[in-house]
């Protein structure tokens, strides 16, 4: 069964529906759409919800779990709730430690971000989490997009305390303060321990974040500080992260 013969057996697909499939799957962008009454997905893995988010992963590994299972996977995220995303192998087995019954090294994940989260519900399309695929890219298939809203509870990682470190985070820093560990962007280096992208590059500063977020938290610093990003672009899904990383959305 293919990505898209699989849900259109759990979810009802529209016309926006197919067009983000043709543009964007396999890939990291969720469809958060009305599930179907013969749904496989039970209500306690949709939160006793009529919807239910639907995605078909790139990476060959996760393809072929899904070739040998011979249908479709629910699965959470492999970070406790609230803790920064692992994106590597190593991290994850931090994170479940030994309590799961097999792991699978498919190496350190590429984007390094959690998908685009998409709900193609009543009403216009929403925005329910930016990630890799961008809010121009979907724009550019389908037409505007709204903000969440209320419709935010539908899609993971939307808590105002969420992939956050053991320490503090502070936001939009230029150097960092007494014990503190600076995570630089660019220019904005000073003493900085880790740096997203010397040259300023959004992709390689997504595929860094939580990687360097956990690295400076091990340090066991009084604070982590971060340099700013770029709102524009793939920066808006790092801005998210860490706006909720530090407990603030705004």
């Amino acid at each position: 069964m293919t990505g898209r013969a699989a849900a259109r057996a759990l979810a009802v697909l529209d016309t926006r529906a197919e067009a983000l499939i043709d543009a964007f799957w396999p890939g990291p962008l969720t469809i958060v759409a009305h599930s179907r009454p013969d749904c496989a997905v039970c209500d306690l893995a949709r939160a006793g919800l009529d919807s239910v988010a639907i995605r078909a992963p790139a990476h060959p590994l996760a393809q072929a779990v899904l070739a040998a299972f011979g249908g479709p996977v629910v699965a959470p995220s492999a970070n406790r709730s609230g803790r920064p995303s692992p994106t590597n192998f190593a991290d994850a087995v931090e994170e479940t430690g030994f309590a799961v019954g097999a792991a699978l090294d498919g190496g350190a994940c590429t984007v390094g971000l959690e998908s685009t989260v998409v709900g193609l519900l009543d009403g216009p399309p929403r925005l329910l989490r930016p990630g890799s695929v961008t809010r121009a890219q979907i724009e550019a298939v389908i037409g505007p997009l709204a903000q969440a809203d209320a419709e935010a509870g539908r899609s993971p990682g939307r808590l105002t305390l969420h992939y956050a470190p053991d320490a503090p985070v502070r936001l939009n820093a230029r150097a960092a303060g007494e014990g503190e560990v600076l995570i630089g962007f660019g220019e904005i280096a000073g003493d900085a321990r880790f740096n997203l992208s010397p040259d300023g590059d959004l992709a390689e500063a997504a595929a860094n974040l939580f990687t360097f977020l956990r690295a400076a938290d091990r340090r066991k610093p009084s604070g982590i500080a971060v340099a700013p990003i770029p709102d524009h672009g793939l920066g808006e899904a790092i801005n998210d992260r860490l706006r909720r990383a530090a407990g603030f959305v705004g």
